[in-house]
């Protein structure tokens, strides 16, 4: 009987190798540790957690929660897990490490159909059903295979994300819409800057608290790339020369360029997101929290995610995948987890959910599914999938701001949000029963 490899036993990959478990179907999972070690990773554990052991808000009115209870409508393995081995954390989910991670991979050997094989794979195999999920730490001999199928330009190493804030938290009182020079749609929010708030943002930026590499030899930046705090170190003028420079930008109030600004851009098209444009950070994220509040029209920001830099490999998944999470060119392969451009755990494994879903539907010869966008799970997807501009495209998490909105606008924020996390677990529960997914 013919065996659906995939390739990485983190989170992704762990739930995948479930989701084909459970439906009798056998597979192969490929795990280079401990043959081939990685930085951050202490033991052989599949699905073994590197950095936090929380897997945030439990609350279905938070974004996580909701995630969250998409993935156990899904038959989540790890959050099962997760239940077993958690600890105090309040409303969030948190879990005994290494707990967690040894009773994932137990579980997962204890079935019949699983196999795992302690390998480093180097390139895609030829033939059979394969499930890429190798997550950010992917070894260097497979990132280069992965350059040659995919595209030298659309494999990235170097997470450098900014700032995405809530547009319904941004004060439009203090802010004007404009391009530089008048170039183009006016589709940029600017947030300008006295001389003096300027020069007090930026002694806050020097003097903030920064969060440490896990990663040796991640300190050496790019120079085309600085964290924010990084630049700021370098003259008082530097910012304002560089991503905070107000040249070509004319506000409507006061009918002059400002003596700073700090630019926002639409991160979608509903225009519910925006980045804060050359704001990569490695701030902690409640420092970034009190400063970024400083700028003028940001003073009660709420943030979508925090800027961070750091190692991840990933790929500029809409121009490679289907809303399937297959692979354009080859559609017996799946992508999931990290790698395809979402961040955080839950965010991971639930990629490895739907490509396991679909992978023993494509062995079974069953339709795949596509979870809509009014799900926090197929919002994640249509993230992924859809055609944006290269060079904005970056990681993101779960989060109420790629949902589709609401028919009619509510503006009482934890109604919307309950009625966003109702209609995502009715369209759920509809698919599931349509297409008989957990059968």
């Amino acid at each position: 009987m013919e065996k659906v490899k995939i390739i990485g036993g983190g989170l992704a990959g762990s739930e995948a190798a479930w989701q084909l478990a459970k439906r009798k179907i056998p597979v192969e999972i490929y795990e280079m540790r401990p043959i081939v070690t990685t930085p951050v990773h202490k033991t052989e554990y599949l699905a073994e957690l590197v950095c936090s052991n929380s897997f945030k808000s439990t609350e279905i009115t938070n974004a996580s929660g909701l995630l969250k209870e998409e993935m156990r409508k899904l038959d989540s393995l790890l959050l099962r897990v997760a239940e077993e081995t958690r600890v105090p954390a309040g409303v969030a989910l948190a879990v005994d490490r290494e707990l967690f991670s040894k009773r994932v991979q137990e579980i997962l050997l204890e079935s019949p159909y699983v196999t795992v094989i302690r390998e480093e794979v180097k390139k895609l195999p030829k033939e059979g059903i394969v499930i890429v999920a190798t997550g950010p730490l992917t070894s260097s001999d497979f990132a280069e295979h992965l350059m040659e199928v995919l595209d030298t330009d659309s494999l990235y190493f170097y997470d450098a994300v900014s700032p995405i804030i809530y547009a319904d938290s941004i004060n439009y009182e203090k802010v004007f819409s404009a391009s530089r020079y008048g170039k183009g749609e006016e589709t940029y929010l600017n947030c300008p800057m006295t001389k003096e708030e300027y020069e007090r943002f930026v002694e806050e930026l020097i003097n903030a608290e920064t969060v440490e590499s896990h990663y040796p030899g991640e300190e050496k930046f790019f120079e085309g790339c600085l964290p924010i705090e990084v630049l700021a170190k370098r003259g008082i003028d530097t910012l304002r020369y560089g991503p905070m420079k107000p040249i070509g930008l004319i506000d409507p109030k006061t009918g002059k360029e400002p003596y700073a600004v700090v630019q926002l851009r639409p991160e979608n098209i509903q225009k519910t997101l925006y980045s804060m444009v050359g704001f990569q950070t490695r701030l902690k994220f409640q420092e970034q929290r009190r400063i970024f509040r400083m700028i003028p029209g940001l003073e009660n920001a709420e943030f979508a995610r925090y800027g961070v830099m750091h190692r991840n490999t990933y790929f500029y998944a809409p121009k490679f995948l289907k809303a399937t999470l297959q692979f354009i060119k080859d559609e017996r392969v799946f992508f999931a987890g990290q790698l395809i451009g979402v961040e955080g755990y839950m965010e991971s494994a639930a990629m490895g959910i739907v490509a396991g879903i679909n992978a023993a539907r494509l062995y079974k010869g069953k339709p795949l599914i596509i979870l809509p966008p009014t799900t926090m799970i197929g919002a994640l997807i249509s993230y992924v999938t859809t055609k944006v501009p290269v060079r904005y495209y970056q990681p993101m998490n779960a989060n109420w701001g790629i949902l589709l909105p609401l028919d009619k606008p509510i503006k009482d924020k934890k109604l919307r949000n309950r009625l966003l996390a109702e209609r995502a677990l009715r369209d759920l529960e509809d698919v599931i029963r349509r297409f008989a997914i957990n059968v």
